[in-house]
C-alpha cells in the first residue's frame, strides 16, 4: 500500500487563502502565550519503520506525509457569518453523540459560530420529500447527549441524489458540512465536495470516520472500537460461564466484523477465555481430523468445554453468496453463527459426543451503548480537529489519529482500501498463542 502512495495525493485542498485571524489567537494569548499554532508544513510520516524510510532515502523519493490537524492562526471562514451542519450516516456505533457534541461545543464556544444545524436521519435529511426537519444545534441542546448511545440526529443507510443534496446545502447557506460515517458515507461526502467544487460553491466537507469494525485505513483506531471490544468481552464471559457449567458445553459468540476481525481478536485477547477465533482474513476447513469441527470436539472431550468467537464475515466460503445487498450496497452475508451452531450439533451427534451449545449474538446491544471514557476522549479530540479543519477552509478530508498524532487524510485515500488483520503479523499470532488453536484449521 505504501509503495503505491503518491505524496502529492496526500495534499489537502483549501477553499482559498486564509486571511481571517482565528478567535483562538486571542484566547490562547490570554491563557497560554506560548501555545503554538499549526501550519500546513507540520507533517507526519505515513510509514515510520526504519526499513521503509531507508528505502525511500535510497530511491531519492519524497516521503509520503500526512498534514497535522489542529488550529491554524489564520482561518478561511468568518465565524460570525459561518453556517455549519452535521450529519450521521450508516449503522450505530458508540461515540456518535460524543462527536456531535464535541463539534457543537468547539464551533460555538471556541470559534463563536452561532448557526449549527443537525441533518436528521443521514443523507435522507437533505432530500425534502422525506419531510425531515432540520435541527438547530446549541450547546444546551447537546449538553447531555453523550450520556446516551445511538445518534441524537438519527441515521439512515444508502446514497441519495448528490445534486439535490448540494442544492439543499446551498439553500441552507451551509459553509461547512461534517459527515460522521463509514467508508460508504465518506464516499458520499467526497461526491458532495466534488459537486460543490463544480458549482464554485464555498463548501468545506470534513469527515469524521466511523466504523465499529475498525477497518478504515490510515488511522490508529476508529472511535467506538474500544467500547465495542469491551462490551464484546462481557458476551464472551457469559458464553464461558454457560460452557463450563454444562456437560459438553460450548459457548459460541458472533461479533461484528464483515471484512476485518479486529473486534473478535480483541475480545479473545481481553477475555483470555476463548479457544478458537474465526475471522474473515483466515479461511478454515470444517471437515477432517484437523478441521474446525473435529478440533473443537476434541477440545470438549479433553477439557469439558470450549468457547468460540466468530466474526460475522468469517467462513463465507462455506455459505455461498446470498445474491442480495443492503441499503448501503453491501453484500448481505450468510449467517455464519447459525451455520456453525448447526454444523457443530450435527458433528457431535454423529460422533456420539454430548453437547450443550449456547449461541450468543450481542451485536446490536454492543452498537447501542454509550462510549467508554477513553472513546469519549478520542471522540472529543476528533470533533475538535474537525472544526479546526473546517474553519480553516480545508475540504475533502477526514480527521484521524496516525502514530498518535491527529492528522488530515484525503477522503479518497482513506476509502481506497480496507484495514484488515494480517495473519502474518503479531495481532493474529497473539490470538493463536492465547487460544491455543492451530494456525489453520485444514
Amino acid at each position: 500500500m505504501l509503495e503505491s502512495l503518491d505524496p502529492s495525493a496526500l495534499t489537502i485542498r483549501c477553499l482559498g487563502d486564509r486571511e481571517i485571524s482565528s478567535p483562538l489567537d486571542r484566547l490562547m494569548a490570554e491563557s497560554d502565550p506560548g501555545h503554538e499554532f499549526y501550519t500546513d508544513d507540520h507533517r507526519v510520516l505515513v510509514q515510520h519503520e526504519l526499513s521503509d524510510i531507508t528505502q525511500v532515502i535510497a530511491e531519492g523519493k519524497e516521503f509520503p506525509c500526512f498534514e497535522v490537524a489542529g488550529p491554524r492562526k489564520k482561518i478561511y471562514f468568518d465565524p460570525a457569518q459561518t453556517h455549519c451542519a452535521i450529519v450521521t450516516c450508516g449503522g450505530l456505533c458508540p461515540g456518535l453523540n460524543d462527536v456531535i457534541r464535541a463539534i457543537v461545543m468547539q464551533a460555538y464556544y471556541r470559534y463563536g459560530v452561532r448557526r449549527i444545524y443537525g441533518i436528521p436521519y443521514g443523507f435522507e435529511g437533505l432530500i425534502p420529500e422525506y419531510g425531515h426537519a432540520i435541527v438547530n444545534l446549541t450547546p444546551d441542546a447537546v449538553a447531555n447527549i453523550h450520556e446516551f448511545g445511538g445518534t441524537w440526529l438519527g441515521t439512515s443507510r444508502g446514497p441519495q441524489d448528490v445534486l439535490r443534496m448540494v442544492d439543499r446545502l446551498q439553500e441552507l447557506n451551509i459553509n461547512i458540512l461534517f459527515v460522521i460515517g463509514g467508508d460508504g458515507s465518506q464516499r458520499g461526502a467526497i461526491a458532495l465536495e466534488q459537486e460543490a467544487r463544480k458549482r464554485g460553491a464555498k463548501l468545506a466537507v470534513v469527515g469524521i470516520p466511523k466504523t465499529i469494525d475498525n477497518d478504515m485505513i490510515y488511522m490508529d483506531k476508529s472511535f467506538g472500537y474500544e467500547t465495542a471490544a469491551a462490551e464484546a468481552v462481557q458476551a464472551v464471559h457469559a458464553a464461558h460461564t454457560e460452557a463450563r457449567s454444562a456437560r459438553g458445553g460450548i459457548g459460541l459468540v458472533k461479533l461484528m466484523g464483515r471484512h476485518s476481525g479486529f473486534i473478535a481478536c480483541a475480545a479473545a485477547l481481553a477475555s483470555g477465555e476463548v479457544n478458537a477465533v474465526l475471522i474473515p482474513e483466515v479461511p478454515f476447513a470444517l471437515e477432517g481430523e484437523q478441521g474446525f469441527l473435529e478440533v473443537m470436539r476434541q477440545r470438549v472431550v479433553s477439557r469439558g468445554h470450549a468457547v468460540i468467537i466468530t466474526a460475522e464475515g468469517a467462513g463465507q466460503e462455506h455459505l455461498g453468496s446470498t445474491g442480495e445487498t443492503d441499503a448501503s450496497g453491501n453484500t448481505r452475508l450468510g449467517d455464519i453463527g447459525h451455520f456453525l451452531k448447526e454444523r457443530l450439533t450435527e458433528h457431535f451427534q454423529k460422533c456420539g459426543t454430548p453437547l450443550t451449545l449456547k449461541y450468543i449474538d450481542p451485536s446490536y446491544m454492543i452498537r447501542s451503548v454509550p462510549a467508554s471514557p477513553q472513546d469519549r476522549i478520542y471522540c472529543m479530540r476528533l470533533g475538535q480537529a474537525a472544526v479546526h479543519a473546517g474553519m480553516a477552509g480545508k475540504t475533502g478530508l477526514i480527521v484521524a489519529r496516525w502514530h498518535s498524532v491527529y492528522v488530515h487524510v484525503p477522503i479518497s485515500v482513506a476509502t481506497s482500501a480496507r484495514r484488515m488483520v494480517d495473519p502474518k503479523q503479531d495481532v493474529w499470532l497473539s490470538v493463536l498463542e492465547s487460544t491455543g488453536q492451530p494456525p489453520r484449521f485444514h
